[in-house]
Parts: C-alpha cells; sequence; structure tokens
C-alpha cells in the first residue's frame, strides 16, 4: 500500500474518533443542539404569542413591534417568533454550562430549568428591559419600570414550561 494511503487512512480514522467526541459533549457547539434550541424556542413562542393575542393583543400588536420601528400583529409576530428562536438558544446554552447534570436529563428537571428561565424572562426582559427600549424608541404610553404585571408573568411561565418540555423532546 502506498505510504500516501496509509497516512490518508490514519488521517481519516483521527477525524473520525474527534468527531466522535464531539458528538458526545451535548454542547453549544454541537448543530442539533442549538438548532433544537431554536426549534423549542419557536414552539414556545408560538404557544406565547397564541396568549399574548387571546390576552394581551396591544402587546404583539403594539409593543413588540415598536421595539424595532414597526407596527401591526403581522410584524409583532415576525419579531416576537424571532426573539422566542433567541432566548431558544441562549436557554441551550444555559443548560450547557450545567454539563452532565442530572437535572438536565429529566424532563422534570428540563422543564423545572424552563420556568425558572420564564420567570428570569419575566423580571428581566419584560420587566426591565423592554419598557427602557420603548421609551429610548418614543413609544407613547411605555410600560412601567418594572413592569411586573402578572399576566406578563403567566405567559412567560407558560413560554419556559413549553421551551424546557419541547427541547427534552426534541434533543
Amino acid at each position: 500500500m502506498p505510504v500516501e494511503r496509509v497516512r490518508a487512512v490514519a488521517m481519516a480514522q483521527e477525524v473520525q474518533q474527534e468527531t466522535k467526541g464531539v458528538e458526545r459533549t451535548g454542547t453549544i457547539g454541537d448543530a442539533p443542539s442549538w438548532q433544537h434550541g431554536v426549534e423549542a424556542g419557536l414552539i414556545g413562542g408560538l404557544v406565547m404569542g397564541v396568549l399574548f393575542s387571546l390576552l394581551m393583543a396591544p402587546v404583539i400588536e403594539n409593543a413588540i413591534p415598536a421595539l424595532v420601528g414597526l407596527s401591526g400583529g403581522i410584524a409583532g409576530w415576525v419579531v416576537h417568533m424571532s426573539i422566542s428562536a433567541v432566548f431558544g438558544v441562549v436557554f441551550v446554552a444555559a443548560l450547557a454550562q450545567l454539563g452532565a447534570s442530572t437535572v438536565t436529563e429529566s424532563l422534570g428537571g428540563v422543564v423545572g430549568l424552563g420556568l425558572a428561565y420564564g420567570v428570569v424572562l419575566w423580571a428581566v426582559a419584560a420587566g426591565v428591559v423592554m419598557p427602557l427600549w420603548l421609551s429610548a424608541v418614543g413609544f407613547p404610553n411605555p410600560p412601567p419600570l418594572p413592569n411586573l404585571a402578572l399576566m406578563g408573568l403567566l405567559t412567560h411561565l407558560v413560554f419556559g414550561l413549553v421551551l424546557g418540555a419541547s427541547y427534552y423532546y426534541l434533543r
């Protein structure tokens, strides 16, 4: 067998071993991990968006699209779903930091972390960032600072629950 062929086979075997090691890590660098975060974020965002549309229509039709200088329900849905996908990836990155924790291995554990994440998003994103951002872009009658309305908590808890459950089953 020519020397070049032996080297090529040895190199291919090394790459294959390295790839297997990466697949086992479950880190954010793995394509399926972050892609499942996007998917789970979109599923959670869909359910949350339906709640917005039914219970808090001005949020999805006016406030959310105003964050990026738009208006209307369709724009609100596009912006909301985009943010939901990003928050799904951030959730996966946070789970990756926990590593092989037993909490991340069970449905209850991932859903519990999703619920906690929903509370954090409610307090930080909806409670502080959104009112400040809407004020900065000149939105008329921005929500108070902090904006800790209970309906907002409910919708963010639903997002976290669906996000966690979806991610658990998608991965």
